[in-house]
């Protein structure tokens, strides 16, 4: 029996949401999406877009392992202000 290799790119979701659950449980503060964002580009040393990672942070809030938090926009209360996220506990 001869094994398949699979072939493309592996995928990176999994070395996404391992390490914004290792960033997020590092430290007591909440993160927002462009803190992750940055923090994850240099520790997998490849350049990522908000958008690529809000992806896979809200995959993480989907499965119950990431709570966002909204905080209060600063100048007007009908509007949302910034979401953060940390390790739901």
């Amino acid at each position: 029996m001869v094994d398949k290799m699979k072939r493309g790119r592996p995928p990176m979701r999994h070395d996404i949401h391992k390490e914004v659950i290792r960033i997020l449980s590092d430290g007591d503060t909440p993160k927002t999406t462009s803190v992750l964002t940055k923090e994850l580009s240099q520790v997998l040393n490849k350049r990522l877009s908000w958008n690529t990672v809000d992806k896979y942070v809200q995959e993480l809030v989907q499965v119950g392992r990431v709570q966002p938090i909204e905080l209060p926009h600063s100048k007007d209360d009908q509007k949302s202000g910034l979401t953060v996220y940390t390790l739901k506990k």
